[in-house]
Formats: C-alpha cells, structure tokens, sequence
C-alpha cells in the first residue's frame, strides 16, 4: 500500500494514498470541525465548515474531500478559518429558526454545537423566508422545512446506503433550494432520520417526548429478524418513546429497517396481557400466579401419571431469549420427563440444520454478513433480502455498488433486489434441485470448478458428477422456464468468482425438497471451493430474532444445547449430572407437526406453546384447530391474546424484549445481550419467572437470581457457548464456537476443515413439489412476509405506524392473470385449495410471474394458511409453505 506523509498543525502524519485530510487529521487527533460530513457517506462538501488551509493553495480547501498530498503542510485552526466557519453558520442561520427551545433535536442538534462553538449570538444577514412544504416521503417522519439546512446528508444516506435515492434537493430562485421526496419508493427505514444533524427531520410516531438529559437510553438487540441489530430503547416516566442507534455500532452500523425503528408500539399497547387467565365455564377469567400455575402443575402432573410424560409436548419460541429457550427445554426434559419439545425453526429453516449438518457437519451461517464485502459474486436465492433482512441488504446493496461485486438473483417473484443485481433467473416455485443441478453442470463442463479444493477436502464428487451429467441447460430449462442463455452467464458468472458467496432463506427451505434443496446449494459452493473462505460460505438467513439461539440451546427434539444428540449415552449422562435427575429419556420427541397429529390420535393430551401462534402461522389451520379441540389442556404463554391463546385452557402473561434480560443469538451466530429498560404490564412476568415457578410448582427447584446465572450453566454444558459470558459480550456479541474464554469466537466456520472432517457431496435428483397445478386448480400459491409486518402480526399490527404503511391484506397478482379473470387492481378475488378459501383484494404487479399468486401470512382476517400444504420434507419434516395448487376467481 503506498503510503503519504504530510504535516498538519506542525504534526507529521502518515497515512495510505487517496485518504483524505479530514481523515489524516483525526488519525493524529486533530479535530476539523464539519456539518454535513458523515462517516459512512461519500464526502459531500456543502457546510464548508471543514475548510482547511494547504500550503501553496491561494484559497482554502475542504478537508472532507481533499486528498492528502506528499509533503503538504496544512493549518486547520486560524484566525481567518475561524470567520469563514463562522461566517458559514451565519448563512446556514438566515433562514433556520431559533427555536433550540421546542426544536426536538435540542441538546444533541450538531448545528447549535456549532453555533455555541463559534460564538454567534446574532446574524446579520437577511433573506426571505421559505413557503414552508412540509410534505415528506413516509407518515412516520415530519419534515420541518424551516430547520433544513441542506447538507444533502438525507439524500446521500439513502442513496448510498439504501441504495434507493428518494430525496433530493432541487435549486429554485425563491428560497434557493427545495426538498423534493419520492413517496412510493420509500421503504420508511428511517435512514434520513438517523444522519440528519438538526431537527429538520423527526419522528411523527410517539406522543412524547423528551430532552436527551431525560431519556434513559438503554442499548439492546432488536426483536425482528435475525439481523440482531443493536438499537437503543429511549425510556422517559416507564413508556418507551422512541428508538435510537449509535453509529457503527453492531452489524447495522446505525441503520435500521422500518420494523427496528418505527416498530415498538406493541410494547406499550393496551391489549398486552396482564393477568394470568383460567378458563372457567367455557370462558377465560382472571386470576393469579399462584392458582393459575396450580392449574397447570395439577393437570400436567395427572396427564402425566396417566398417560405418560410422552403425552406432554412444548413449543417453545425463536422471540424469547437464549436462557428463556434453556430453561423451557430444560422443564420439558427434566421436570416432565420428555423431549417432545420444539419451535418454529421446524416450520422455517429445519431443512438448513439437517442440510448443512450432512453436508459441512453444523447447520449454521458460514461466514458473517459482511463478508458479501470481499465477495465477487453473490448468489441471492429464496431470499426476500430487502424486505425480510433489510439490515443484510445494505451490505449486499454496498457490495455491488461500492465494491464491484456481481450479484446472481434466483427468485419466482421480481424482488425490489433484482434492481441491483446483474441477472436474475425467475424460476418456476419449487424447482431449485434443478437450477442448481443446471450450475454445477455447466461449471464443471467449462472447468470452473476447484480441483484442488475438491480433492483435499471433500467426499462424494465422483456421485455427484454422474448424477448432473444429465442436467443440460436445455433439461434444466424445460424444468424451470430459466432461459438456456441465463443460466450460462449465471453459472459462469459464480463459478469464475473467487470467492463466491450464497446467501438464502425460507424460499429455498419451505419445500418437500427443503433439506436437498440446502444440500445442494452446499454442493455448488464446495465444488468452486467457497467455504471456509472470507467472502464466500452457506449462508441462511434466519427469519426471527432468536431462532438461531433457540436451536443452539435445544428447543428441537433430537437434541440437547449445542446439537448434543439425547440418543447419546454421554450427553444424556452429562445433561444428568448437570440438573440433578436420572433417566433422561433417549428417545427423540415429536416435531410440531408430529406434535398436533398426536393430539389428533390422543396420543398427545396437553400442550404448553411459549411464544408462538400456531392457529396462524401453521399449515392448513383448520386441521391445526381440530387438532387443538382434540388435546385434553393446552397453555399458552404470550403477550397478546393472540388467535392460540383464544382457545388456550390457561394463557399465561409473559414479557417482551424491553422487559428482560438475556441474549439472542443471531443469523451470523453471534450472541448479543438483551438488557431490560421497561417493567412488565401488571402482572406479567418474564418468561425465566414463569418456567421456574412452573417447575417449583410441580416439586423441581430451578433456582437462579438472574439470567446470568442461567449463561453460566449454559456455559459449563454446551462447548460451543463454554467461552461466552456477559462480561466478554457487555462491548459487542461473540460468534460461536467459542470454547473458551480466551477464544475470540469463529466468524467463518470450516475455514481448515470441515466440523464433520471432510465436506460431502450428496448427488440429488430433482423432484416436483408434493402439489402441482392442475386444470381445477391451476395457479401457485406461495406465501412469505412483507417488509411492513412480522409472523402473524401480533407485534406489527398492534400499533399505527406499521398497519398505515400496509393496512390490509393484498395479494399480489400478475397482469396477464388478472386480465384473463377479468380482475382489476383493488378488486376481490376468492382463492381456494383443496384445504380452504379466503377472499383477498388484489394488487395486480408484475412480481411474481404468470401462473403464480403471493399472498402474505400476516393477517388473521384472511389467513392464507388455511390453504397451504401439510406435505412434509422426509427429513426435516418441514412443510411446503412455498407452493401449493390454488384456483382463483373474482369475488361476488
């Protein structure tokens, strides 16, 4: 790297060529005071606060975007910079109110620091007043024109880290410049909010308010996706008023989606539970913690006797947090006595642990997210990634724009990401087998594959080259409707990359196929030696805030915290010793599909469900609810009265992410703290309390003072979380493995070898989904989420914000579809299956592709899963939520 030395203020300073002066400044602790210059944007030059004086140059230059020189002598404090900075304010001053006093920014407003700093106590410049047009892109922002001071910071961020470029700034003769916003291609993330340094732009969601001096500032981890972005929940007199973040901090840098920033009105609602609930006559009553968990102690404990502790299953929750997941499996195994125990990851993402765990020997995220940074090409499958992961877009956005690199899409529906990436193949739902087959073809017919990688690290390519010799473009094509020349500049386009990153989520997983369709993707990426490199790897990307770490800590029924199979003598000894009981069982559980068949058959009787909303979020709902009206007792654990609870013999009120203390783990599995700002509603208590008042009231003691105490004996059983602690986690998360406390964690697994020794080629063959269409029910239904809401809305459509921004149900409908039903944008339209209808409005765009409909899961109105598929993958035992055979008809 050529490096540049040059001395400012009398200090010699060396710094690599292309840096600019504002940056050698502050390597060597010289402050330049700026307005509109922000660390992660490109320089933009328009306060001229930042002025600096070069030796040789006649005028002062600005040191936020010029270059550092050889031998150049800069002064960046003088008399006369003093006046130009100063002078600079005073401009910025004609037309922006002072009105600090009411002004929402004031006491962290940049500009009134730097008022303070120079000195100015008046201005004696005039100009006419702006018309003020308080007209801005998303409800959930106020624009105050009169406090703009045009620095153009909003309009960069969103361009250079949203990649989108909603605002801009026009010139006019009268006030000279004019905000100008695009309502319809804002995604209302809040980016402008975060990077505008006065008051200009402010949040039009809460009612109150408060001075920073008065804002208790509590910084966690969000209770979304499974980004695991770090925000700060702002507490003023017990309400939480607003979210804030601090730059480059966590892997959102400062950034957040909608649902992180706009998002927290559900924590507050008046429809929380506050009381524990018994049903009594046919409908459910208050009561409290000690007779309701007497209830369920009393008849878990009978079932129990009676039929077994097999006859008990639990559900526990990705939302909840890591000790939360360890305690409930843990009451399931050692208080009940049985492992039918799991959570939602079986409706999601099983198919990527029993996938990758054939296939590298762990079934996690390779590599962390930004890595797609040193990426050459990255592969974008079954991934909605702006509207689902929008915090891991941005670093695929800034990889294509900023670092070159080629991005590959793979997707049935035009995503918003399509927009950025350089091909995308639309291929038929449920047809991935085959595309990828079609890849790895065409990759080792033009030798782009990694000999060397394949022959030191891998088992199995000798099968798996036979059995893609017969997937030719040409066959691939006639299977998927990719287009023969698509799929060799894909194929082409990754296998030459080095390295080459994939990343996929519930639209690779969702299927029949779900567990090959995984296993396959790891076949490509080992064939062009992608794994166990930076910039390369598996990655999936998990749904919810913590199904990764509810996994981790054995919410499955197979397994143990760490994976730790419970048909291992060893493990069950171990897990014995560790909680004081004998004769843990050896048989593996049921899943929760197995779970509600069970209760179907009676051999299922009672079912505890912390945190999950099955009546909604399962396949074919009415099978679900006559699988309910089945059981004997069934509790549920939430913070709503959600459409389980409704039905639930007991509902017990737990609490949210503000109110506890814990950790999740997220998708890059790094384990991050969850800090409590806020106390529970009335009588809620944190789900840790309850589990462990349960378990007292059924004559077990799990006794623990805090969540710390519950990571510390996490800790001594599970190898892969035996080096994480608070302590090392209080500044930022860890990934694991982490055996140890000096263990700085594993951002990139398999990087000498694989967890399971050897990588394994698995050699698959392409099979149809389980339900195709047909000439009664000739259309594809896939379902997915919108960037709006969460799951089954029960966070999401409790507050305004989110439910203006999408307030009712829409399915997404193709034009040439519609035309032939003789339906219009906005109308109704009747969509069945073999398993149910629901009546839907239609939103008529070109996303998906002729022959397919997208409706979203959201919304308990028009439940769309009383449509989809039971069909399982073998394996996994996850069902096809991507594709099932509808028919659709305009409604009367």
């Amino acid at each position: 790297m050529s490096m540049v030395t040059l001395t400012i203020d009398g200090k010699e300073v060396t710094v690599p060529k292309g840096t600019t002066i504002l940056e050698a400044a502050g390597t060597a602790g010289i402050r330049i005071p700026t307005l509109c210059f922000h660390e992660r944007l490109s320089p933009i030059g328009s306060c001229r606060m930042c002025v600096v004086d070069v030796e040789g140059c006649s005028q002062p230059m600005a040191a936020c975007d010029t270059p550092v020189a050889e031998g150049a002598r800069v002064a960046t404090d003088s008399e006369r910079l003093f006046r130009i900075r100063q002078d600079s304010l005073k401009l910025i001053l004609v037309n922006h109110p002072l009105d600090c006093p009411i002004c929402d920014k004031g006491g962290e407003c940049l500009l009134q620091d730097l008022v303070y700093e120079f000195g100015i106590d008046k201005v004696e410049y005039q100009a006419r007043k702006p018309q003020p047009d308080t007209t801005y892109a998303t409800p959930l922002i106020r624009y105050w024109p009169e406090r703009c001071i045009y620095c153009l910071r909003c309009a960069t961020a969103c361009r250079e880290i949203k990649g989108i470029g909603v605002i801009d700034i026009e010139t006019t003769d009268n006030p000279g410049h004019m905000l100008t916003v695009n309502p319809e291609i804002c995604v209302s993330c809040g980016e402008c909010l975060k990077v505008c340094p006065t008051g200009a732009l402010t949040e039009n969601l809460s009612r109150y308010k408060g001075r920073p001096w008065l804002v208790n500032r509590v910084p966690t981890t969000c209770t979304y996706c499974g980004c695991g972005c770090q925000l700060e929940l702002n507490v003023l007199g017990g309400r939480l008023i607003g979210i804030t973040t601090t730059d480059e901090v966590g892997v959102n840098r400062g950034s957040l989606c909608m649902k992180g920033r706009f998002g927290y009105e559900f924590v507050g609602s008046p429809e929380r539970l506050t009381r524990p609930l018994v049903r009594k006559n046919g409908k459910l009553e208050e009561t409290g913690w000690d007779a309701a968990l007497g209830v369920v102690a009393e008849r878990f404990s009978m079932i129990k006797n009676e039929s077994g502790p097999d006859a008990i299953a639990g559900l526990s929750s990705a939302r909840v947090t890591n000790e939360e997941n360890y305690l409930f499996q843990k009451f399931m195994r050692a208080v009940i006595g049985t492992n039918n125990v799991d959570h939602c990851a079986r409706l999601c993402l099983s198919s990527t642990a029993a996938g990758l765990d054939a296939t590298f020997g762990s079934g996690a995220m390779t590599n962390a997210i930004e890595d797609v940074l040193s990426a050459e090409a990255i592969l974008v499958t079954g991934s909605n990634t702006t509207e689902n992961h929008p915090i891991f877009a941005n670093y695929i956005i800034e990889a294509v724009l900023k670092h070159g690199a080629k991005l590959i899409v793979v997707d049935p529906r035009r995503i918003d990401l399509v927009d950025y990436a350089h091909i995308w193949l639309q291929q038929k739902p449920g047809t991935d087998v085959a595309w990828i087959n079609g890849f790895m073809h065409i990759i080792l017919k033009e030798n782009l594959h990694a000999r060397q990688y394949i022959e030191q690290r891998t088992t199995g390519f000798e099968e798996l080259e036979k059995c893609i010799e017969k997937y030719t473009p040409e066959y691939v094509s006639d299977i998927t409707g990719i287009p023969v020349d698509d799929l060799y500049e894909a194929a082409r386009t990754y296998g030459k990359a080095s390295p080459g990153s994939i990343l996929y989520a519930l639209g690779i997983t969702q299927h029949t196929s779900g567990t090959n369709n995984v296993k396959s993707l790891g076949n490509l990426a080992m064939l062009c030696g992608n794994v166990g490199v930076k910039g390369g790897g598996v990655n999936p990307l998990r749904g919810q805030n913590n199904v990764q770490g509810a996994c981790d800590l054995g919410a499955l029924p197979n397994v143990f915290t760490g994976y730790q199979q419970v048909a291992d003598i060893a493990a069950r000894e171990k897990f014995s010793q560790a909680w004081g009981v004998e004769n843990l069982s050896a048989e593996p559980g049921l899943t929760v599909p197995e779970m509600f068949s069970g209760a179907e058959t009676g051999r299922v009787k009672a079912v505890y469900i912390m945190g999950e909303n099955p009546m909604i979020s399962d396949p074919d709902i009415n099978h679900i609810k006559h699988c309910i009206e089945k059981l004997d007792f069934l509790v549920v654990q939430d913070i709503f009265l959600t459409e389980t609870a409704q039905v639930a013999d007991v509902v017990l009120p737990g609490a949210v992410f503000a109110e506890k203390e814990g950790t999740f783990t997220n998708s890059e599995r790094k384990v991050q703290r969850v800090r409590k700002a806020l106390e529970p509603p009335g009588d809620a208590r944190e789900d840790r309390w309850i589990i462990t008042a349960l378990a007292e009231k059924m004559g077990s003691y799990m006794e623990y003072m805090h969540a710390e105490a519950v990571m510390d004996e996490i800790r001594t059983v599970t190898p892969s979380y035996a080096g994480i602690s608070y302590e090392r986690i209080e500044g930022g998360g860890i990934a694991w493995p982490c055996p140890s406390v000096d263990h700085p964690g594993t951002p990139i697994l398999h990087a000498k070898e694989f967890t399971r020794g050897k990588g394994v080629f698995f050699a698959i063959d392409f099979q149809p989904s389980a339900e195709t269409p047909d000439d009664e029910y000739p259309f594809i239904l896939s379902t997915g989420r919108v960037k709006q809401h969460y799951h089954t809305g029960t966070m999401t459509r409790k507050g305004r914000g989110l439910t203006q921004l999408y307030p009712e149900l829409l399915a997404e409908v193709n034009p040439a579809d519609a035309a032939r039903l003789g339906v219009q944008d906005g109308d109704y339209v009747t969509i069945s299956s073999r398993r149910g209808s629901i009546k839907v409005k239609v939103w008529l765009t070109d996303r998906p592709g002729e022959g397919v409909v997208f409706v979203p899961f959201h919304f308990h109105e028009a439940a769309v899963n009383l449509l989809t598929n039971t069909a399982l993958d073998p394996v996994a035992k996850i069902p096809e939520l991507k594709v099932c055979a509808v028919k659709m008809e305009k409604a009367s």
